[in-house]
């Protein structure tokens, strides 16, 4: 699967500064991984964020946004984010904090 290297483009930016940020290729896409643990990605044209799992259920009542789910066994806590809610520069920034919240809070791999 390939994934879109403009979104890809665009999350690498806002995640320019963060202190232990790596890429790794993850579920056929791309994932943005901060000190081992992962904050976001890009699957084909939609990004997948990691969240708070006690949030799932609220942010995925939103519109464009649907639990990550590949393999039939849904991930609480992983969300995918479709175009229509990351058309901005400004919606695609508030996804990549919420993924890079997370995944600053755990501990770190």
């Amino acid at each position: 699967m390939a994934y879109d290297e403009n979104l890809a483009q665009r999350i690498r930016q806002l995640l320019s500064g963060q202190p232990g940020r790596t890429e790794k290729k993850m579920f056929g896409g791309l994932s943005f991984m901060l000190q081992g643990n992962m904050a976001c990605g890009v699957l084909r044209d939609d990004m997948i964020v990691r969240i708070d799992p006690v949030q799932h259920d609220a942010v995925t009542a939103q519109p464009h946004i649907r639990t990550f789910d590949m393999t039939g066994r849904p991930m609480k806590g992983w969300i995918v984010v479709g175009p229509g809610a990351i058309a901005s520069d400004a919606e695609l920034q508030e996804w990549v904090i919420k993924g890079v919240q997370y995944a600053l809070s755990l501990p770190p791999k």
